[in-house]
């Protein structure tokens, strides 16, 4: 079974890991990305994360089939928060359970690596001087590493409704 959501609420970790727990597995993995308080020498106050969420949804439900068609994998919860995350909280939970270590780790490495690259999923920091920088994935398939910069690369895949 797989959990996703996107989500304005603080995540709770236990009850993201309860979702994956099953007696059949002996390995749940967990990835979870808070907000740290410095970025590059300045002090970061909060992280402030956007989403175009059909679209983001839709991406990290192609992650879990990805990871289904790799590993054997009972369960996944992918959750992400957006708006203000503030400092120490979680933005992103990924857990996941398999009946061996080994494929859970692979899984949840693959999993936030791929989201970090392809879900729509923006994050801008803001800092102790209250000046914010949004902030650009290396990974991330529409950074300017990959398409010279263009942000219409990535709106001409949102979908439209021309009805």
């Amino acid at each position: 079974m797989d959990f996703i959501e996107i989500t304005e609420e603080k995540l709770d970790i236990s009850k993201i890991s309860g979702m994956v727990t099953d007696p059949s597995c002996g390995a749940v993995s967990i990835f979870v990305g808070i907000t740290r308080d410095n970025f590059d020498g300045k002090k970061v106050l909060r992280l402030e994360y956007e989403a175009y969420k059909p679209m983001a949804e839709r991406k990290m439900r192609e992650i879990c089939d990805s990871i289904r068609k790799q590993w054997q994998i009972h369960s996944i919860a992918m959750i992400h928060r957006i708006n203000v995350v503030p400092i120490s909280e979680a933005s992103i939970v990924i857990a996941l359970s398999s009946p061996h270590r080994k494929e859970s780790l692979q899984a949840v490495e693959y999993a936030i690596d791929t989201l970090k690259a392809t879900v729509p999923i923006w994050k801008k920091e803001i800092y102790a001087d209250e000046s914010s920088s949004w902030k650009e994935n290396k990974e991330c398939l529409w950074s300017k590493n990959s398409y010279n910069g263009c942000m219409l690369c990535l709106l001409d895949s949102v979908p439209r409704d021309i009805s």
